[in-house]
């Protein structure tokens, strides 16, 4: 059904379901939203939750085991440098861009108490498994890690940008020849929350193949 996100949604339904297994999975699904990362702050997971939110990610599909995706952690005295890297990432597209536009660039490293990078091999092993795949792969991973943070009262972003393929951010975390750097990934405790968007209906993103007719919409 079409419509807005209905207020009991948009707070993490309890950690141990007490519904039957569909009716939380959907209560899960319909809880997570993203919260931008400067509406994220102290705490984040501990240790334990960190490590159930990573864990999450090696449930997703991966065509020929390949797990072509990896996460980087990004911890607090790492951040300056991931700074610098957005301000001299920002140089390299606008040599001239002002102290103010650089130090607006920095500020986004030190924001939510986790950051992640998501990291995609595009090349490494079996060359007949496309990159299309590996993305793939790297999109249900994150939704994982997304889901398992909102399951345990957090919330998340992913967020990009012309950073990401920028020499200095490819310096810094070292990365080789066929790696892409995906998106961020920001967890931390709301600060503060938006109402929830408006979802698309079935109908609006589901077809129904018709041989001689195409594709046509479908009737949900």
């Amino acid at each position: 059904m079409a419509g807005r996100v209905d207020e009991a949604m948009r707070e993490p339904p309890a950690a141990a379901p007490a519904a039957a297994p569909a009716d939380w999975a959907a209560a899960l699904l319909q809880a997570r939203q993203t919260i931008l990362p400067k509406r994220l702050g102290a705490p984040g997971p501990d240790a334990a939750q960190l490590q159930a939110i990573m864990a999450a990610a090696a449930h997703a599909p991966d065509h020929g085991c390949l797990l072509p995706w990896r996460f980087v952690i990004v911890p607090r005295d790492a951040r300056a440098a991931l700074a610098e890297a957005f301000a001299q990432a920002l140089r390299e597209r606008d040599p001239e861009a002002s102290p103010a536009q650089q130090e607006q660039a920095r500020e986004k490293a030190y924001r939510a108490p986790v950051l992640l990078l998501v990291v995609v091999d595009e090349l490494r092993g079996d060359p007949g498994i496309a990159p299309c795949e590996r993305i793939l792969s790297a999109g249900c991973a994150v939704q994982n890690l997304l889901l398992t943070a909102t399951a345990l009262g957090f919330g998340s972003a992913l967020t990009s940008g012309k950073a990401l393929q920028s020499r200095a951010l490819r310096t810094l975390f070292a990365l080789q020849e066929g790696e892409r750097a995906l998106c961020f990934v920001s967890v931390g405790t709301v600060l503060s929350r938006k109402p929830g968007r408006a979802r698309p209906a079935p109908a609006q993103y589901v077809g129904t193949l018709v041989p001689g007719r195409g594709v046509q919409p479908w009737k949900d």
